[in-house]
């Protein structure tokens, strides 16, 4: 939807208009596509961008070159260098002391001019007021953001830029996603009246080894 403008293109036509010219996009065919994180959902962003023919590569420390390999995907422990040769950048990261802030006006600067941004795991892994000024500049070319600081999100810096598509934390609302939950909850509910270990455990440590 970033690559092709589909929802500036959406809302024109519905206000009665009809501009072609405005809407020159990019392909993903061939791009170079940067995942941040090759955990479980960065992996199947991975296998879907494959479908595509998007040429893939990662960064993610915790993650073996033998699990990166299995799925096609070039791994670098240099976040520089996979930033520089990214045409497309999404992140499937946890927020932690170390990912907050982790894209800020240094990272971006190092991009190639026309990048597109995704993010739609944890706010505040992109610096929204830096990222706000490089997309006005040009440098960064549209950007996808799903995740807020503070939700309600009402207002930010990326607010009424018209190459950023801001959806209001929508990424797990689909009919499949919350039969899956409510499936994956109530299994867990039950291994853990039955005594077993329950895998999502907040605190697995304070449990008696019986």
């Amino acid at each position: 939807a970033a690559a092709r403008r589909i929802p500036q293109a959406n809302a024109l036509v519905h206000d009665g208009k009809w501009q072609r010219h405005r809407f020159m996009g990019v392909e993903l065919y061939d791009k170079t596509l940067a995942i941040f994180g090759l955990g479980r959902v960065g992996s199947a962003v991975a296998e879907r961008a494959a479908a595509f023919g998007m040429n893939v590569v990662a960064y993610d420390p915790y993650c073996s070159e033998e699990r990166a390999s299995s799925l096609g995907v070039q791994l670098s422990d240099d976040m520089g260098e996979v930033i520089e040769q990214a045409d497309f950048i999404t992140v499937h990261l946890p927020r932690t002391s170390d990912t907050v802030g982790m894209f800020g006006r240094k990272e971006f600067a190092r991009m190639k001019t026309g990048v597109v941004l995704v993010n739609s795991a944890r706010a505040g892994i992109y610096d929204v007021e830096a990222l706000a000024d490089f997309v006005a500049a040009g440098k960064i070319a549209a950007a996808a953001i799903d995740v807020f600081e503070e939700e309600p999100c009402r207002s930010s810096p990326l607010h009424g830029i018209e190459n950023v598509i801001l959806t209001p934390h929508i990424s797990a609302v689909t009919k499949e996603a919350q039969v899956r939950a409510g499936e994956q909850i109530a299994e867990y509910v039950w291994q853990g009246l039955e005594g077993s270990i329950v895998p999502t455990a907040i605190n697995p440590t304070i449990l008696p080894p019986e």
